[in-house]
């Protein structure tokens, strides 16, 4: 399936996903084509941004009929002939994204938004004057989740981390940057650190403990794709 299958089935599927999708999860999903519009005809950053759109997807319900194509699209081994979106056809499904105005994230959403980053800001973490080696020169290109606390200034999750070193963990590393956790640190980190029913326990308790592998293809499960 090529990039422009995908904007075609986008299209078609509009009014399912504006049904099925929250305020909140609609404009990060308008984000996420939008940005496919801006990478120019980079490949690398293409693939990238598709991977953003499924994993916007993921909220529509399992059952869903582009949930199930969405499963089954790869991308990560075609040719860039097939990578590259048509510039007609993506703009067709931008303006149609934007063609219904979407209300502010209504009450109840936005608690449980404020509960979950609550939540994620009580696990142990460390601040920016703790990093070492590359990361404390360049934490925004070391593939290491930042949340913000309001009183508390950036913190980085410890989980990420060797013990013994303070260096961060490539493993860790290595998912952050297949959860895109630079443009959604919240979602990669609850994915780290909220039960997962294939691993059968937090991810980040399971660090060090089974293979490197086994969570990079739990992790690649999330988004439909393992050739990331």
């Amino acid at each position: 399936m090529t990039t422009n299958d995908l904007l075609g089935l986008l299209r078609r599927h509009l009014p399912e996903i504006r049904a099925s999708l929250t305020a909140a999860q609609y404009a990060r999903f308008q984000d996420s084509v939008r940005r496919l519009g801006e990478v120019g005809d980079d490949t690398r950053a293409i693939r990238l941004a598709v991977l953003e759109v499924r994993r916007c997807l993921l909220a529509l319900p399992r059952e869903n009929e582009l949930r199930r194509r969405m499963d089954q699209f790869r991308s990560g081994g075609a040719a860039p002939s097939a990578v590259l979106p048509d510039a007609g056809e993506l703009d067709e499904v931008i303006r149609l994204l934007e063609s219904v105005d979407w209300p502010a994230l209504d009450p109840a959403s936005a608690e449980i938004a404020r509960g979950v980053r609550q939540r994620l800001l009580t696990v142990p973490a460390r601040g920016p004057e703790r990093l070492t080696g590359a990361a404390a020169q360049d934490p925004d290109r070391a593939g290491l989740i930042r949340l913000t606390d309001p009183e508390l200034g950036d913190r980085y999750p410890d989980f990420q981390f060797d013990p013994d070193t303070g260096e961060p963990r490539p493993v860790v590393q290595r998912i952050n940057r297949l959860l895109l956790s630079d443009q959604d640190p919240w979602g990669a980190a609850d994915w780290w650190l909220a039960g997962n029913a294939w691993l059968r326990d937090t991810p980040a308790a399971l660090v060090g403990q089974v293979p490197d592998a086994l969570l990079t293809e739990a992790a690649a499960a999330l988004i439909g794709d393992g050739a990331w």
